[in-house]
């Protein structure tokens, strides 16, 4: 099995890393082919010439250009071969218009995790994907983090659930790390804590079989110091918020 992968960003850097363990033989591809063998001998991995040999010798493309870039990329190339793109925006439909032909096409959508392999990705098909193919494509998106098929429809609600969100909790943590800084806490120590916290909740959630609203009744006694922080989040429309930002995120990805 040889994949292909076009463009190399810090994603498909972070995909090569979790296909490396895999018995995959990697080939890449950038706009200049001084760029390629660099790029190449750094991450261990072959180089192709152009666009188009890469597709030759592929079983599988890869694509890890920005979206801007399609159009002048894909134009001029023979696409003949499974294409699965990870670019925000880019629809299988758009996929379909761009590449000329009718292949197998995947569309995810990966997030920063991705770099620690541990990612959250969402995956769809078009209808020329046969079993073999999305066995593959989900071997190869599970190889950097956890997949979940989802509806093409739904990628907007993803994006925000997944995509965006890293961006609010790192912001949340932000904010309680200068809270434990405003109390006397050094800034690394409260982070390291806020961040251990974060994990082990999460942790918590996945392995058992509680709900978050049961965890929070476990820790919350009426009356107690848990409870006043919840009544203040209350008083602040703390959940209308996160809601808010959610929407406005799915609004924005609507509207790309």
């Amino acid at each position: 099995m040889k994949i292909g992968i076009i463009g190399v960003g810090k994603m498909a850097t972070a995909i090569i890393q979790g296909l490396k363990p895999l018995e995959i033989e990697l080939l890449i591809s950038q706009s200049h082919y001084d760029k390629t063998k660099k790029v190449a001998k750094a991450l261990g991995v072959a180089p192709a010439k152009s666009h188009q040999e890469l597709i030759e010798a592929s079983d599988l493309v890869i694509l890890g250009i920005k979206p801007q870039q399609f159009p002048d990329v894909l134009k001029p190339l023979t696409m003949t071969k499974p294409v699965m793109s990870m670019a925000a925006g880019i629809t299988l439909s758009d996929l379909a218009t761009l590449t000329s032909k009718k292949i197998p096409l995947i569309r995810i959508m990966p997030n920063l995790n991705a770099q620690i392999g541990k990612s959250t990705t969402a995956i769809c098909f078009n209808d020329l994907v046969d079993e073999d193919l999305k066995g593959l494509a989900m071997t190869i998106t599970n190889a950097f983090g956890h997949s979940f098929e989802i509806s093409e429809e739904a990628f907007d609600t993803f994006t925000a659930l997944a995509g965006s969100s890293p961006a609010y909790l790192y912001q949340f943590i932000e904010a309680m790390v200068a809270a434990g800084e405003k109390e006397g806490f050094d800034a690394k120590l409260a982070l390291t804590i806020v961040s251990q916290t974060f994990l082990a909740s999460s942790q918590m959630l996945l392995e058992s079989q509680e709900t978050p609203r049961d965890l929070i009744t476990k820790i919350a006694s009426p009356g107690g110091t848990t409870q006043a922080g919840l009544d203040s989040l209350k008083e602040n429309h703390f959940s209308e918020t996160i809601k808010t930002a959610i929407d406005a995120t799915i609004k924005k990805a609507k509207n790309i």
